[in-house]
């Protein structure tokens, strides 16, 4: 069936996201390996995204981590910089469906005083017809629970949603729900998957 409604996933889909990277510049490498083999930067990111404060649980990571501790305080100094550059074919795919009233919903791991200051950065976080923020919702995906919640709250048949995502865990755990799914590597498959699914011409997305 047609899609009525689109799903984006945000970071690496809209937004880049990577931390590895940042810290391979201000470190270098070997040291960024070392960090991230001792201090389980992953695992506090996960617990930002499922509703803990932001700066303080870095803090206090950092805090009890005293050797990587001005390592640990980056991830919260210089967050913006691992959380870009915006992905603009995307952006554009996002308002292309907007102009055809396509409605267009955000579900997104991402902690509520980080998604807070993104969209101080980012005009099109703010472009959204709903959007479902992990940090706001108390779990994160792949957890089903998340799908459920926001099927309860836009009004959309499972079905009826196409939803895309650069992780194949959390498209598989979509799918497992019975949304339409497509697992994202470039704004360019997306444009097309779009384009085959009748919501947009090629045109309207960039191809």
């Amino acid at each position: 069936m047609k899609p009525e409604a689109v799903v984006f996933d945000i970071g690496n889909v809209l937004m880049e996201w990577n931390p590895e990277r940042f810290y391979d510049g201000a470190i270098g490498e070997a040291r960024r390996r070392q960090l991230f083999a001792e201090v389980d930067l992953i695992g506090m990111n996960e617990s930002i995204d499922a509703g803990a404060l932001f700066r303080e649980t870095i803090h206090a990571l950092a805090d009890a981590t005293p050797a990587w501790g001005p390592e640990i305080r980056m991830w919260h100094d210089n967050w913006i910089e691992m959380a870009s550059p915006r992905i603009d074919h995307s952006v554009a795919l996002l308002r292309a469906l907007r102009a055809k009233g396509v409605p267009v919903f955000a579900l997104t791991n991402f902690g509520v005083h980080s998604f807070a200051y993104a969209r101080t950065q980012y005009d099109f976080l703010s472009e959204f017809d709903q959007t479902f923020v992990s940090g706001e919702m108390g779990c994160i995906k792949p957890d089903p629970e998340i799908f459920r919640l926001m099927e309860a709250s836009c009004g959309v048949a499972p079905e009826a949603l196409l939803f895309t995502d650069d992780r194949a865990d959390n498209i598989a755990a979509a799918a497992a729900r019975g949304w339409q799914v497509h697992h994202f590597t470039g704004p360019e498959g997306w444009a097309r998957r779009l384009v085959a699914d009748g919501l947009l011409n090629e045109t309207e997305a960039g191809l």
